[in-house]
Parts: C-alpha cells; structure tokens; sequence
C-alpha cells in the first residue's frame, strides 16, 4: 500500500509536495477543480463544505479543458518533489453538467470528457476519480464536532431537501443567468440510465488511453438529496455498476468514511470484497460515528471504524494501490489544514509500518519452522 495526500487546485505547490514528502507521502491525488471559485461559504484552508444548501463556488468555464500540457508540467512538478502523481480527482461541472442533467449539451460535453481521458492518458496520469451525482455533496453541517472541540462536519437529521435552483449541479454553478426556477426531480432508473450511456461512451476511450474510471460512492449516501437519487447509497450499489460494465478501466474510489455512513452493510466486508476483487483504484481513508442522516466526522483514532482492521483487510487481499485522507477535523493551531492531515497520515503510516513488521515477523518465523 502507498501513502498520499489529497491536494485542492490552489496547493498545487511546491510547500505543499514538501509538506506531503516530510509526513511520509509517495504519492498525490490533485483536484484540478476549483471548488473555491467565488464561493464565499467556502473558505480555503479547509475542505470544501459550503454551507447546508449553499454551491461551493463557481464552475470553470465549459471548454476549457485541462490540456496535455498542464497536466504534464504538474505531474513534473510533483515528481521532481519526490513523489507520484497517483489520479485526478472530479471533473468540474463547467464540461459535464448536461451529462448530469442530459441536457441539450451532452454530446458535446461527452467528447470533451472523452478528450480530457485521452489527454490524461499522454499526460501519464492514469486515474480519474468521479461522483456521478446531481446534487453532490450538499446537507453536512460544521461545528464543533471532534474531540477537543475540532471543527469538523456531519449531518445534524433529516434534510429539509430544498431543491436545486437551475443553473446549479453537483453543487457547483456552471449558469450564473439560468432562469428563475428548480431542477426538476428524476426517478433513481432515469439516473442509473445516464450512468450508463456515459460509461458505454466513456469507457472504451479510458481503456484505450491507459486510465481508469474511479466512481465515489454518495456522500452523504442517503437514498435522495435536494429532491435528486442518489446511485451509489448502499454497499452493494456499487457492484451493480461493476456486473454491468466488466472492464479493467471501470473501477471504484472507495471512500472508507461514506461507507460506514451508509444504513445497510458491512463496511469491513465491503473493503474486503472490493479490494479482493482488484476493482479499487485508489481509497479514501476517514473515520466517522453514526449513519446518515445523524453522523459526524472524527479524528481517524476515535470513531466507529476500526482503521488497523481496515488496513489489515487491505494487507491481506495485496492491496497495491494509494491510500489518502480525503478530509480530516481542523486541529486548534495556526495551521489547521496541515496539522489535520499530519495527525491521519502519522496514524496511517504507524499502522501500515506495524502490518509490515507482523509480515515479516511471520515470514520469519516460516522459515525458521521450515529449516
């Protein structure tokens, strides 16, 4: 298994790679999305959050992809810091929300998802991480919540479910002049379908180019939100989008916090039947107490998941892949983001050198009872 770090588009950064290298990193997940783009509820030394209802920010702007060159000269950034550019995490809205919402744009938008695989694939950045989703991560409140009082996010009940105003998916604007109004709602059948032409679309150009499609589980994975279905809520969700599309190149973000907030299943047997079926890209590791929708972010150490367990399962079925906290409670200190992260990457990487030394210590010991 590999350590890394998750890094917002405005960390791309040579302090930041130091930073990743000196907390025992290898490897790096980017997000050339810009989440925080004139997003006023969104500040920039934290996750992206938002408020309950309110978007994060501003989508880019539609066509203007990410090109060949950009993503080469970052991923020769990173490597010239001493690490590995692992995956892209998210396509920003600006060039796919008429996929989401099959709007009149969508075959356009296909081909510049598809240009953007193909660009990935002569970059040599061979993930793409994506949450087929309409209403995105949206409901979490802020507070309080960690130990110590560290500020961290959850769901405080029921979403009150306030539709989506047009122009506005996945939680981000890509139309600051749509008419006055709201999405309308789509049956879970109808989203499950645009899943589909998308990947019937997508994936022969991902296979091609050398990359893999990584789908996030729902979060927060309620059956519904803001009106709109939800696809992956459930464990066993994710092995419908598996059976229906066998492909080395369709595969899984597995994010370890969504799953344990999830109302049905197992979250140590999801990560074994998974990871044993070589289907995960790369996995998200956070720690939380309760289910939807009355759950809270934790510190890695002190929720209802057993993180070594996890880990441990992982070891076993020779999980080979990137390991990164996608977000963790703000520590009270000058620098909340980074003393956050170095406390889960500390955590992890303890775990990780105490599964290496049991190994060994067993290999050992076979040798010793063979001699």
């Amino acid at each position: 298994m590999k350590l890394g770090l998750g890094l917002y588009r405005h960390m791309l950064s040579r302090d930041y790679y130091d930073f990743a290298v000196q907390a025992g990193c290898t490897h790096v997940v980017v997000h050339l999305v810009d989440y925080f783009r004139d997003g006023s509820a969104n500040p920039r030394n934290n996750q992206p959050t938002g408020s309950k209802y309110a978007p994060w920010g501003l989508a880019g702007e539609p066509g203007n992809l990410w090109t060949v060159e950009e993503m080469q000269s970052t991923r020769v950034e990173i490597e010239a810091a001493g690490l590995s550019l692992a995956a892209i995490e998210n396509l920003d809205p600006g060039i796919w929300h008429d996929i989401l919402l099959d709007g009149p744009r969508r075959a356009e938008q296909i081909e510049y998802v598809k240009t953007t695989v193909r660009r990935m694939g002569e970059a040599g950045i061979p993930v793409l991480g994506y949450n087929f989703s309409i209403a995105g991560v949206c409901g979490r409140v802020s507070g309080p919540f960690g130990r110590g009082g560290a500020i961290t996010v959850g769901m405080d009940g029921p979403a009150d479910d306030e539709p989506i105003p047009n122009g506005t998916v996945w939680n981000m604007v890509y139309d600051c002049n749509a008419a006055p109004g709201f999405l309308p709602s789509v049956a879970h059948d109808e989203l499950w379908r645009r899943l589909a032409c998308f990947l019937e679309e997508v994936l022969p150009v991902a296979e091609q180019s050398g990359v893999r499609l990584a789908l996030h589980p729902d979060d927060p994975p309620m059956p519904t939100m803001r009106r709109q279905p939800r696809l992956v809520h459930q464990p066993y969700m994710y092995e419908q989008v598996l059976e229906a599309f066998p492909s080395n190149s369709n595969a899984l973000e597995l994010c370890v916090g969504t799953l344990a907030e999830m109302t049905e299943g197992d979250v140590y047997n999801a990560v074994d039947e998974y990871s044993r079926q070589g289907k995960i890209a790369y996995i998200h590791l956070r720690n939380i107490k309760g289910k939807v929708p009355r759950y809270r972010e934790t510190f890695i150490d002190e929720g209802d998941v057993d993180m070594a367990r996890i880990l441990s399962i992982l070891k076993r079925n020779g999980f080979e892949g990137v390991i990164i906290p996608d977000h963790t409670p703000q520590m009270s200190c000058s620098a909340p983001w980074h003393s956050g992260m170095a406390h889960t990457l500390g955590f992890v990487a303890g775990v990780l050198a105490s599964l290496k030394n049991q190994a060994s210590s067993a290999e050992e010991t076979l040798n010793e009872l063979e001699c």
